[in-house]
């Protein structure tokens, strides 16, 4: 599979899934980065100021995501 087809699919490459669960820290980043977009989503929160609205990411939840999705990484049994 080359590059084009794994950004159309939006896949991660199962070589650095395999990596990224024996604690590779170079392919647990990639991970990382590859559903970053998703956890920003996830962790925004609505704030209220003086009747304004606006959306903010919540940092303490964002940072827990990536520790429960670095935890499951590591218990992930790829082979």
């Amino acid at each position: 599979m080359n590059k084009t087809q794994n950004s159309k699919n939006h896949l991660l490459p199962f070589p650095v899934i395999v990596t990224a669960t024996s604690g590779d820290v170079d392919a647990i980043n990639t991970v990382l980065k590859h559903y970053e977009g998703y956890i920003c989503a996830l962790s925004k929160r609505v704030y209220r100021d003086n009747g304004v609205s606006c959306f903010c990411v919540d940092e303490e939840l964002r940072r827990t995501l990536e520790t429960k999705l670095i935890s499951a990484i590591l218990k992930f049994n790829a082979a």
